[in-house]
């Protein structure tokens, strides 16, 4: 089986889709098992069962809508005129806008993307050096994954749910376990953030009315959103996929027909778009089903959790070393396809350890978030690098400082279960 594994790892260096490498594994697997490879096809059509799948798409298209409408500028100034008066009240209003605006799209590169082109000639403006200020967009753009409706939450409850080991995942129990470490990681940056702004007192704007309440009003039509999503889940009006639906249909009419910021063409393009990622997900989330069976059945969890017991006997180093693991996979892999493929494996070992599913999986985002821009490839880096045309060696020191706050937070979520389960009776 070795030379199996080397040859699967060298398809994937080769650039062969990871769908294809997942799938063969499964049939190969299924095949020296002697059980029938139709059972692969089985468990992709089994996804159709699973309703909760629906808000993937929907809430990556109204991601998607919100990326290419006028939302970015709108949210910033209207975080800047209520915030930008603290010291280092600027880059407080690029931490909140940016976990907002990656909460919606699930994807910190668009964050980057997006909100870089409008954050770092304002940040530069006030006065904020260029290391400061590529660190702080770089590492913020994938704050948002903790809170809801973010894309990945939702794929960790699902993949959880059909492993069904440890005390049951729901949806809703995940966005709620994500609101204090979510929260905790922004108010690091946002007080080193206001330490940095203390230090150049002339970036301090003074609070007016008149342009906070102008701003309010040109984002009335967004500052809903918020309000649909958790209050309309959190109060048992509307499940997670009733509140996607919702979600979707609200941001098209606000920026397709009231604000007419996208043209009907525009939506066209912006729906293939989001659904070339969603059919990405959902393809390797089928083939990795049937591959998840496979391992659950061969036993390969439980083998690996005894081996690693034999050498790591206390919970705490156990999560330790995932901390360790799950920052090297945040390098290599992005979230989506790190939790369809790692979950199966991680989850039954984490819960045989004591570890509850949900403080699992909070961890699990928490770390591959600083795993996005963790020297040397996090895969953020380059995209800021290509977004600010700067060397990637710039972006790899004026990341370090957001690194290591970050990573004691996700030291302190890894370690005080508490941080994630206090607001859930677990």
């Amino acid at each position: 089986m070795s030379w199996l594994s080397g040859l699967f790892l060298l398809l994937a260096l080769l650039g062969t889709p990871l769908f294809v490498i997942i799938a063969g594994g499964a049939l190969l697997g299924f095949w020296q098992a002697e059980i029938d490879l139709q059972i692969v096809t089985i468990e992709i059509f089994r996804m159709a069962e699973m309703p909760i799948l629906v808000a993937i798409p929907l809430f990556t298209f109204a991601g998607y809508l919100l990326s290419e409408s006028e939302a970015p500028q709108r949210l910033v100034r209207l975080t800047q005129t209520w915030i930008g008066w603290l010291p280092g009240g600027l880059p407080i209003v690029a931490l909140v806008t940016c976990a907002l605006f990656t909460a919606f799209t699930g994807a910190s590169g668009v964050t980057i993307v997006a909100l870089g082109a409008i954050l770092a000639p304002a940040l530069m403006q006030a006065g904020y050096p260029e290391r400061f200020n590529l660190g702080l967009i770089t590492s913020s753009g994938s704050l948002g994954l903790l809170f809801a409706p973010s894309v990945p939450l939702i794929l960790y409850g699902v993949v959880a749910q059909q492993i069904g080991v440890g005390d049951p995942v729901s949806i809703d129990d995940l966005f709620i376990a994500g609101i204090t470490p979510g929260l905790l990681m922004i108010l690091v940056l946002s007080i080193w953030s206001a330490r940095q702004g203390a230090l150049r007192a002339q970036t301090r704007q003074p609070f007016e009315l008149k342009p906070a309440l102008a701003a309010l009003r040109e984002s009335w039509l967004e500052l809903p959103l918020p309000v649909i999503v958790l209050g309309g889940i959190y109060s048992g009006l509307l499940v997670v996929s009733e509140a996607a639906a919702v979600t979707a249909i609200y941001v098209l009419i606000v920026q397709v027909l009231i604000r007419r910021e996208i043209s009907v063409a525009q939506m066209i393009g912006i729906a293939r778009d989001s659904m070339v990622l969603v059919g990405a997900i959902l393809v390797i989330l089928g083939v990795s089903l049937a591959s998840t069976n496979y391992v659950i059945d061969a036993e390969l969890p439980t083998a690996l959790f005894e081996w690693i017991n034999e050498r790591i006997s206390s919970r705490t180093s156990f999560l330790l070393l995932l901390i360790g693991f799950l920052l090297l996979l945040g390098m290599l892999l992005d979230v989506f396809s790190a939790i369809v493929i790692m979950i199966p494996i991680i989850l039954p070992i984490g819960v045989g350890y004591g570890v509850d599913p949900v403080h699992l999986g909070i961890l699990f985002l928490a770390a591959m978030q600083i795993g996005y821009f963790t020297p040397p490839v996090g895969m953020n880096l380059f995209i800021a690098s290509f977004r600010f045309n700067k060397p990637v060696m710039t972006l790899y020191r004026a990341t370090l400082p957001f690194f290591f706050l970050l990573l004691g937070c996700v030291l302190l979520i890894g370690l005080y279960s508490p941080l994630s389960l206090w607001l859930l009776e677990r």
